[in-house]
């Protein structure tokens, strides 16, 4: 069990990692919002699936999952977008990298709101945290398309995942569903918000647009489906202390495979490099205290 637990939780920190270069992919032949809701709408149907597999649905109330419903509004529904537009303002190293710091705002969240203990961990997680978001700073040389508010909505991101973290946490001391099932409600969550924006904001151009982002899209979506059950298998398998820590490196993960795959579209060098190795150090730090 131990040995799934750390082959599940590492393989989720690989496709979460690999999440933010199929995006980027994406992004030279789709729309990103169009997109987000494919990558939604992928994400879930391939939990449903999983879920089915698992025998998850012959073991559950329906009044156990609305908590996490309400959660997937939030994340992944709305964060989605940030996630995307990041991705395609930043790069997906550097947003990547940025994203990787959610265990820590996860971890100030749940002191300030959940009564979570304040330890000597999360204070050098802090440090390492911060200490690769001024590495990340102080890069000199960045691709040409390089947006600063690309860091900002990737920040936004990750403290989305923050609260996504806490409310599911708070949700689960009521209520116990099967994990991978509760996982593909909330990934419904985040079709049905996306959607809804979609339908309000984009709806002249939603059919010319969702034909190319479909094709574009389809593999991160995959990705997503697949990174969430390795995760929830991790989770369900191991502890958190183990779980955590390997999931962490995704940050890492997607400056390797953004470096390895993409190039010198992505300009990552030494600076880039170090903030990815300090992220992940710090939020494996915070995850493992926890």
């Amino acid at each position: 069990m131990r040995v799934l637990a750390v082959l599940f939780a590492a393989l989720a920190g690989v496709l979460f990692g690999l999440l933010s270069v199929t995006v980027r992919i994406a992004l030279r032949r789709g729309d990103p919002e169009v997109g987000a809701l494919v990558v939604a709408a992928v994400g879930f149907a391939v939990s449903l699936v999983v879920a089915a597999l698992g025998g998850d649905f012959s073991r559950f109330h329906a009044r156990d999952l609305w908590p996490f419903l309400l959660v997937g509004l939030l994340v992944p529904g709305a964060s989605q977008i940030f996630f995307i537009q990041s991705i395609r303002l930043a790069g997906a190293a550097r947003a990547g990298i940025v994203i990787g710091g959610a265990p820590l705002g996860s971890a100030l969240l749940a002191i300030l709101f959940l009564g979570e203990p304040l330890r000597a961990a999360l204070a050098g997680g802090t440090v390492l945290v911060v200490a690769g978001g001024a590495a990340l700073a102080a890069e000199r040389a960045r691709p040409a398309e390089f947006r600063t508010l690309g860091l900002a909505a990737a920040l936004l991101c990750a403290a989305l995942f923050g609260v996504r973290d806490n409310l599911v946490r708070a949700a689960a001391r009521d209520s116990h569903p099967p994990a991978l099932l509760a996982t593909a409600v909330s990934l419904l969550g985040a079709c049905v918000i996306v959607f809804g924006y979609l339908v309000t904001v984009r709806r002249a151009h939603l059919r010319r647009f969702y034909r190319p982002a479909l094709v574009a899209f389809a593999p991160s979506g995959l990705t997503l489906g697949l990174a969430y059950t390795c995760l929830v298998e991790g989770l369900d398998r191991g502890r958190v202390t183990v779980v955590a820590p390997l999931n962490a490196t995704q940050s890492l993960w997607s400056v390797v495979i953004a470096a390895a795959v993409l190039g010198r579209s992505e300009l990552v060098g030494r600076r880039t490099l170090l903030a990815g190795l300090l992220v992940v150090a710090g939020g494996a730090l915070v995850g493992a205290a926890r």
